[in-house]
C-alpha cells in the first residue's frame, strides 16, 4: 500500500504523543495509524502506556496531564471503547436492559413512534448476540453486579457495537474469558474489522494478538520499542523486551497430585446458590480443599466460578448447604463471621481497582488488613506491608502512590499482598492473572506456586479461565452451567480430559494457538 493511499484511508492517527503527569512521562513520542478494517494491537507490560495511548483516541487523559502531539479522530462517527474493568462503566443501579436501551433508542428515532420500541429491542438483542452473550432475555433483567466479569465485559462490547463506531478501542476484551468465549471474541472482532471498522486492541494476551492483529506495536515505559506485522514480530523479534514477552508464554510448571490423607481445611457440602432468589446458578454436592493444596476451578464465563468463590468468602449469601472451615460451618455472610474467620478465608478480586479506595495511598490500605484482622500495631503492619509488596514486585515508590497512579497489574499485586497480610488459611484468587502481561502473569503464578509449596498450612483456590494458569494447581475442577462435570489431578485433566466440555476447552486452546486471520 503506497503512502498516498495510506493517508487517504487513515481514520484515526496519533503523532508524537507525549503525556506527562507530575513531570513524569507515561507516554512519550508514540505514533499510531488506524486503518479501516485493520486490527492494530498494542502490547507490553502493565504500566507501559497502552491504555493511555488507546484513551487518547477518545480524547481522554489522566487528571492533570500535560499533553503534546497530535491526535486525529474520525469526523463521521464515534470511537467505541471496551474498558479493561467493565464494572467501572456499568451503572450498578440500572438493569442491563436500561443500559443498552439508552444507546439503542437514538438510533431508531427516524422510525414511526409505534415501531421504535420493537426496533430498539431488536438492535439490543443483535448486539448481545454479536458479543457472544446467550440467553439474552434473562440477562437483560439482571443488574451488573449479578453478572460475571466476563459477562460484564461482553455487555460493554455490546454497547460499543450499538454505537456504530468507525473505530473500536478494545482494552483487554478477552480478560476473564474462558477459551471458548475467547475464541468467539476473536472471531467477532475479526468480523467487526471485516465490516470496515478499525480495531485498536490493547492486550496482554499474546495468543489473541497473534490470532487477530494485522500490526503490532510493542510498548515499554511509554515508548514504542518495536512495531511491525504480527507474523514478522513473532518469527523474528528484534527488541530484547519483545523477546522477553514472548518467552514468558512458556507453560506453567505442573504439580503432581496432592496428598489426600490430610483433613480438609475447607469443605463444601450440598451447596446450591441462586440469583434473584429464584435462578439456580450453582450446584456443588461436595468439594474438599486440603492444606498445602491448590485447586483450580475452570469453566466458561458465567458458568458459576465466581459465584462459588464468593460463597466461600461469604460474599454471596443466597445459598443452601454448608461451607466448613476445619470442620466448623462458616456463616453464609461475611458480616456474621468472626474476625478470625474473616482472616482465615481471604478473597482477591478480579477487578483490583474497584477493591481499593482511590483517595488513599496503597500502602496504608494494604497494612490495614493486619491491623483490623490480626490486631497488629500500625508501625509493624506498615513494615510488613512494605515487605510483602516488595516481594511481589511493587517497590516503595509505587506503594506510596494512590491507586489511580498504578497500572492494573501493579494493583493486582497490591491486592494479593493485602490478602496475605491476614495470614489466611484459604486464599481465594478470582481471575487475578487476567489482563496481566505475560511477564507479570508468570511472576504472580510463580509467587502463588511458591506460597503453596512453602506454607503447608495454606490452601489456594484459583478461579481461572486460563488452562495454562490452572496447570500450577494440584487439582482442577471443571464447571459447566453451575455443575462440576469433571475434577481430578491437573496433569490428567489437561492431558486426558474425559468430559466433552473439558475436551472442548482444551481443543479450543489448540485451535486458537494456530489461528491466523485470512
Amino acid at each position: 500500500m503506497n503512502q498516498e493511499t495510506d493517508a487517504a484511508e487513515i481514520v484515526a492517527e496519533i503523532r508524537d504523543l507525549r503525556v506527562e503527569v507530575d513531570g513524569r512521562a507515561i507516554v512519550d513520542g508514540v505514533r499510531l495509524r488506524v486503518l479501516p478494517g485493520r486490527v492494530t494491537a498494542l502490547v507490553g507490560a502493565s504500566g507501559s502506556g497502552k491504555t493511555t495511548t488507546g484513551l487518547a483516541l477518545l480524547g481522554e487523559y489522566p487528571a492533570g496531564a500535560r499533553v503534546t502531539g497530535e491526535v486525529r479522530r474520525p469526523e463521521d462517527g464515534p470511537v467505541g471503547y471496551v474498558p479493561q474493568h467493565p464494572a467501572a462503566v456499568l451503572n450498578p443501579a440500572r438493569r442491563v436492559s436500561a443500559l443498552l436501551d439508552d444507546i439503542a433508542r437514538p438510533r431508531v428515532r427516524h422510525l414511526p413512534r409505534r415501531e421504535r420500541r420493537g426496533a430498539a429491542r431488536e438492535l439490543v438483542l443483535r448486539a448481545l448476540s454479536d458479543a457472544q452473550l446467550p440467553d439474552a432475555e434473562a440477562l437483560l433483567r439482571r443488574y451488573p453486579h449479578q453478572l460475571s466479569g466476563g459477562q460484564q465485559q461482553r455487555v460493554v462490547l455490546s454497547q460499543a457495537l450499538l454505537l456504530g463506531a468507525r473505530v473500536i478501542v478494545a482494552d483487554e476484551p478477552t480478560t476473564g474469558q474462558d477459551a471458548l468465549t475467547k475464541s468467539r471474541i476473536v472471531d467477532q472482532l475479526a468480523a467487526v474489522a471485516a465490516r470496515g471498522i478499525a480495531v485498536v486492541l490493547l492486550s496482554h494476551d499474546l495468543d489473541v494478538v497473534r490470532a487477530l492483529a494485522d500490526e503490532v506495536l510493542v510498548m515499554r515505559a511509554g515508548r514504542v520499542v518495536e512495531s511491525g506485522p504480527v507474523a514478522r514480530l513473532w518469527a523474528v523479534p528484534r527488541h530484547e523486551w519483545t523477546r522477553r514477552l514472548l518467552d514468558s508464554q512458556r507453560a506453567a510448571p505442573q504439580h503432581e497430585a496432592s496428598r489426600d490423607d490430610r483433613q480438609p481445611v475447607l469443605e463444601v457440602r450440598d451447596l446450591t446458590a441462586v440469583h434473584d432468589r429464584r435462578h439456580t446458578v450453582l450446584r456443588v454436592p461436595h468439594l474438599a480443599l486440603r492444606p498445602g493444596e491448590c485447586l483450580a476451578v475452570v469453566g466458561r464465563s458465567g458458568g458459576g466460578k465466581t459465584t462459588l468463590a464468593r460463597c466461600l468468602a461469604g460474599l454471596h449469601r443466597d445459598h443452601d448447604g454448608e461451607i466448613l472451615l476445619d470442620g466448623t460451618p462458616l456463616p453464609r455472610s461475611l458480616r456474621h463471621r468472626r474476625r478470625d474467620q474473616l482472616a482465615a478465608v481471604q478473597y482477591v478480586f478480579q477487578d483490583a481497582r474497584a477493591a481499593f479506595d482511590e483517595h488513599r495511598p496503597v500502602l496504608p490500605q494494604v497494612a490495614r488488613t493486619a491491623v483490623r484482622l490480626r490486631g497488629a500495631g500500625e508501625r509493624a503492619a506498615a513494615d510488613e506491608a512494605s515487605a510483602a509488596l516488595d516481594r511481589l514486585g511493587l517497590p516503595a515508590e509505587l506503594a506510596h502512590r494512590h491507586p489511580g497512579e498504578l497500572s492494573g497489574g501493579e494493583l493486582q499485586r497490591a491486592a494479593l499482598a493485602r490478602a496475605l497480610l491476614a495470614h489466611p488459611r484459604v486464599l481465594v484468587c478470582d481471575e487475578i492473572t487476567s489482563g496481566l502481561d505475560t511477564v507479570t502473569r508468570r511472576t504472580i503464578l510463580d509467587v502463588l506456586a511458591a506460597l503453596v509449596r512453602d506454607r503447608d498450612d495454606l490452601a489456594l483456590v484459583l478461579i481461572t479461565h486460563d488452562l495454562d494458569a490452572a496447570a500450577v494447581a494440584h487439582r482442577i475442577a471443571v464447571l459447566e452451567v453451575g455443575e462440576i462435570v469433571e475434577q481430578g489431578p491437573s496433569r490428567r485433566i489437561l492431558t486426558e480430559p474425559r468430559h466433552p466440555f473439558t475436551v472442548a476447552l482444551t481443543e479450543t486452546i489448540a485451535r486458537l494457538d494456530t489461528y491466523t486471520r485470512a
